[in-house]
């Protein structure tokens, strides 16, 4: 006698083929928003190993009114939307050192971090109007990765924002890898701009929300002294 499957057989097993694909294809979903997420504790963590390799601190460098300066090169990452990441509501982020200029607290091309994967690329998603680190402009020399805007949908006016310890768009960090908030280039001393602490000291730490364009959050915390940057689950202050 010959063997065959039933009627109802096959349309069983058709039945869990479907719900099998309908786990996996949720599964493999991206996440642009934790994709965004992932990638900048990525690179907050890189900008603080720059900062723990590249001690910027020597009492000789000072600015022409005979100011030292040395603090003010302290290596950061700074947020960013203009018309240089291509619009003023599209985010993109800069990791550089303001080494030149007189420490202005705004990157130029031979302040950004190279690339490490990458020689021929400097670490920003764009920033100015100079060819190099203008994100709409054929010459770009960036990351597009970095341009979180285009890149994960972080697009509005305030897509990107600083909370908790931090303010000003920025993390910096000194050579133990503490985060410093503000710029750099208004500071007076090492510490302070005046009675100002510009050192992070509030328990909650740094806080980075980030929003994509559909109304979706998350957001990261760089925690005080240490700079350890995690993220955070839904609506607690847990480490994922």
């Amino acid at each position: 006698m010959k063997k065959a499957f039933t009627l109802i057989e096959l349309i069983f097993v058709i039945v869990i083929i479907g719900i099998l694909a309908s786990i996996i294809g949720q599964t493999t979903k991206t996440n642009p928003l934790q994709e965004a997420a992932t990638q900048l504790a990525s690179h907050i963590r890189y900008t603080q190993h720059l900062a723990l390799v590249d001690d910027r601190y020597n009492k000789n460098r000072k600015d022409k009114h005979g100011n030292v300066i040395w603090y003010k090169e302290r290596w950061q990452l700074v947020f960013s939307s203009s018309k240089y990441t291509g619009g003023d509501d599209v985010w993109a982020y800069t990791i550089f050192s303001d080494t030149a200029g007189g420490s202005t607290g705004d990157a130029q091309e031979s302040e950004i971090a190279i690339n490490p994967q990458n020689a021929n690329q400097i670490m920003t998603g764009g920033y100015g109007k100079t060819k190099a680190i203008n994100f709409t402009d054929d010459g770009f020399k960036g990351m597009r990765t970095l341009n979180i805007g285009t890149k994960y949908g972080i697009v509005g006016d305030k897509a990107v924002k600083l909370e908790g310890g931090c303010k000003n768009n920025r993390i910096t960090f000194d050579h133990l890898g503490r985060p410093f908030t503000g710029k750099q280039s208004s500071m007076k001393t090492p510490y302070n701009n005046g009675s100002t602490q510009r050192l992070v000291n509030k328990e909650e730490g740094c806080k980075i929300k980030l929003t994509h364009i559909s109304g979706d959050t998350i957001t990261l915390r760089i925690t005080r002294e240490t700079g350890f940057v995690c993220i955070l689950k839904d609506g607690t202050d847990e480490c994922q």
